[in-house]
């Protein structure tokens, strides 16, 4: 679905969908690496939902299909997770966290997935590894964030690299705090990176720079979201 074939009323005006720190012990994705686990991602999205007042899905409780089945109802998606390096595909726990050698199908968000769901969201936020990469072809960088708006997400804020979780704590609090406030998404992005740059431990580029925002510019009542 194109932005100018979504009208501004087909987005949800309430509820939030926060996700952070999948469990991932027996994740596997070929030649990679074992996961590790992301505490700073589940502080992160517990920190959130203390603003919009929702229970954030972490853990083993945070699997593709509870994911899946929460994404088209919601004004608001969070998701703090690992991503995938060439194409910011997002890593979530399986579908049976207690397998011990469970299949990309049951834990990895693909573009496909995302695309094959009819998203009502205001804004994405894809505070992962690499969710603004994705493949280079005639329409440009094709990855999960643009998927996100395929599927009828009107805004996304993706990341181009990874950042360290306590840049991305502090990041997150003062881009809600003045979204909560009632400004628009760039609007607190822009005060956010303000912040960052003014901060004694965030100011360097490394910290502040990979935050970008592709799609409208949306204004959500976060005092809703439950």
């Amino acid at each position: 679905m194109l932005l100018a074939e979504c009208p501004e009323k087909y987005q949800s005006t309430s509820g939030a969908l926060l996700v952070g720190n999948p469990w991932v012990e027996t994740v596997r994705l070929k030649g990679r690496r074992p996961f590790s686990q992301l505490p700073g991602a589940e502080e992160e999205v517990k920190m959130i939902g203390q603003i919009v007042n929702t229970e954030p899905l972490t853990g083993k409780k945070a699997t593709k299909d509870q994911v899946l089945s929460r994404l088209n109802s919601v004004s608001l998606v969070h998701i703090a997770a690992h991503g995938r390096k060439e194409t910011g595909e997002i890593i979530l726990s399986p579908n049976l966290p207690g397998s011990d050698r469970p299949k990309e199908e049951d834990f990895l968000l693909t573009r496909a997935d995302v695309l094959n769901t009819k998203l009502r969201a205001k804004l994405v936020v894809l505070s992962c590894c690499n969710s603004g990469r994705g493949e280079i072809n005639s329409e440009g960088v094709v990855g999960i964030a643009r998927a996100f708006l395929g599927a009828g997400a009107r805004s996304v804020i993706a990341l181009l690299w990874a950042i360290d979780d306590k840049a991305t704590l502090a990041f997150m609090k003062v881009f809600y705090e003045h979204l909560a406030a009632g400004q628009s998404a760039s609007t607190s992005l822009h005060q956010a990176v303000k912040w960052m740059r003014k901060s004694k431990l965030f100011k360097a580029v490394k910290h502040w720079a990979p935050f970008m925002l592709i799609g409208d510019d949306v204004t959500l009542t976060l005092g809703q979201q439950r």
